[in-house]
């Protein structure tokens, strides 16, 4: 007869096998990071080289081209390694149709390259296809940490989220203020982006502290520190509270990329280490997963066929909160074995929920700008700029305004152009 122990070494067994499909997963998340990284730095280069009409940062592109594919080449083998067959990933579908439609566009980007060395796009467009691509490989990350379904690994994936989002929103905040600047002139429009890239990277890193280690913590606030950011804040005042139409100086714009790759770069460190992190949880978990896996087999093994005494199960603890002695310490190992490994799963489906709580509440705002920009006729900005001041003014949760949308979705009046 299949006794207890044999459930608790499967058991076992099945935990060892998530958290290997978890540290592929995590791998893929660190080379997807990496990808990104060199994807923004691209962007702000080929901004600043459609900006100033082919005339500067030629060479400064193609390097950084050269380097995406260098990159892009450890993300491949890191899809190969997944288990495409999706049995051993629970989110494998929304997961692998995410990784579907990134490949798509790593194959367009050659194409896009192109046409930027031909000067063939504005760099608003130019900005505004490396966004789409970088927002799909965001998306994988995105997959991954709602897949996951260890609660500290699952923690450590909503903070990386989160910062990657926050750091690619810098980023963008980059290309656009690298646009304007080579521009040469003040527009309300792009003001008024700007303004909504620095309040978006905001609410990222609030949703990262709450979730990161101590130590990437630190790290990044160490990095708020420096001289880097001062001058930061200084540009953006200076092109975002410029007169409409006035003239900016065009020699700030290498400054103003030269000062935001700083801080990039600053911010890439910090990712690195959450990557880090996530590996390093990953194996000690599968390390601690084998030992655990080891012992319930040795018990299993010389454990007397009959198991446990009769009434062991029920018998009360001591007063001092102890398992009370049950006779020979095999049997007291066996029961407190299974005791553990059920306040153990209990704790875990506990801090789980707080992490999927905070995936689930940015799908809840997504959804809800999506349907007010099919109703209202609102550009994504306008849109969360209409939940968030709505929010406020009625001293609601962002996301409980967010479901209040959403339940009335059906009933909201469509505006024709």
């Amino acid at each position: 007869m299949t006794s207890g122990l044999d459930f608790l070494a499967a058991a076992k067994q099945c935990e060892i096998r998530e958290l290997e499909q978890l540290a592929l997963t995590s791998e893929l998340v660190q080379h997807t990071a990496e990808l990104v990284h060199a994807l923004q730095k691209e962007r702000g280069l080929s901004n600043l080289y459609l900006g100033s009409g082919g005339a500067q940062f030629g060479a400064a592109r193609s390097r950084q081209a050269a380097q995406c594919l260098r990159v892009e080449g450890a993300l491949h083998q890191a899809f190969d390694r997944l288990d495409t067959g999706g049995a051993r990933i629970g989110n494998g579908a929304r997961l692998f149709s995410r990784i579907a439609y990134v490949l798509h566009g790593l194959q367009a980007l050659p194409a896009l390259r192109e046409r930027i060395e031909a000067r063939g796009l504005a760099p608003a467009e130019a900005t505004q296809a490396f966004v789409k691509l970088i927002a799909g490989l965001l998306a994988v990350v995105f997959e991954a940490a709602d897949s996951a379904t260890d609660p500290e690994i699952s923690r450590l994936l909503v903070a990386l989220f989160h910062f990657m989002q926050g750091k690619e929103f810098s980023g963008q905040e980059r290309a656009a203020g690298a646009a304007a600047f080579t521009s040469g002139q003040a527009e309300a429009a792009r003001q008024q982006q700007w303004l909504h890239l620095i309040d978006s990277q905001e609410r990222c890193f609030k949703v990262f502290t709450e979730f990161a280690e101590r130590g990437p913590v630190a790290l990044w606030r160490h990095c708020q520190a420096g001289a880097a950011l001062a001058e930061l804040e200084r540009l953006r005042r200076v092109a975002c509270t410029a007169p409409v139409g006035s003239a900016l100086d065009r020699a700030l714009g290498q400054t103003w990329f030269d000062c935001c790759t700083e801080r990039i770069d600053a911010m890439q460190a910090v990712e690195a280490r959450l990557a880090a992190d996530l590996l390093a949880l990953c194996e000690r978990k599968i390390a601690q997963a084998r030992v655990d896996l080891q012992a319930c087999q040795a018990l299993r093994d010389t454990a007397p066929a009959a198991g446990l005494p009769p009434g062991a199960f029920f018998d009360a603890p001591a007063a001092d909160g102890q398992v009370p002695a049950l006779g020979p310490h095999l049997e007291r190992s066996v029961l407190e074995l299974v005791q553990e490994q059920s306040r153990r799963l209990q704790a875990m489906g506990d801090e789980l929920a707080t992490a999927r709580a905070a995936l689930n509440e940015r799908k809840l705002v997504e959804r809800a700008k999506g349907v007010l920009m099919a109703h209202r006729q609102l550009s994504e900005e306008d849109a969360y700029k209409l939940l968030r001041q709505t929010a406020m003014s009625q001293s609601r949760r962002l996301v409980d305004v967010a479901e209040a949308v959403l339940s009335m979705a059906d009933f909201l009046p469509t505006r024709a152009r």
